[in-house]
């Protein structure tokens, strides 16, 4: 793991297909989330991986209307450049109604090649 590694960065700094994956994810515009991922790329969410742009294409589409939230970015952080954190706030309808996630990516050609969610 790179946690020891990670420096804070601003989040403007973020890389094009970080900053595009958020923003798109922000506004439920899934076809333009999955531009921002590698065809075989890898994301673990929730306990869950999804695997290959088909399957993020789902999870994505799942997501935006399983619950109804606001995101704020409240952090980024970068370790190398593959590796970066970007930190959010949540606050919804979900279980507990408000969680902090650090989204962990790992970018290759530069698209998101793997992303962990976790708190």
């Amino acid at each position: 793991m790179y946690d020891n590694r990670l420096q804070d960065i601003a989040p403007n700094a973020l890389p094009p297909a970080i900053t595009r994956y958020l923003n798109a994810h922000r506004a439920h515009d899934t076809a333009s989330a999955v531009t921002a991922f590698t065809p075989d790329a890898v994301v673990i969410d929730d306990g869950n991986t999804y695997e290959g742009i088909a399957a993020i294409e789902r999870w994505l589409g799942r997501a935006a209307s399983e619950f109804t939230y606001t995101t704020r970015l409240t952090g980024a952080q970068q370790a190398d450049a593959a590796h970066y954190v970007a930190t959010h706030h949540l606050e919804g309808n979900f279980p507990g109604g408000t969680v902090d996630l650090r989204y962990r990516f790992t970018l290759r050609d530069d698209l998101v090649e793997r992303l962990v969610i976790e708190p």
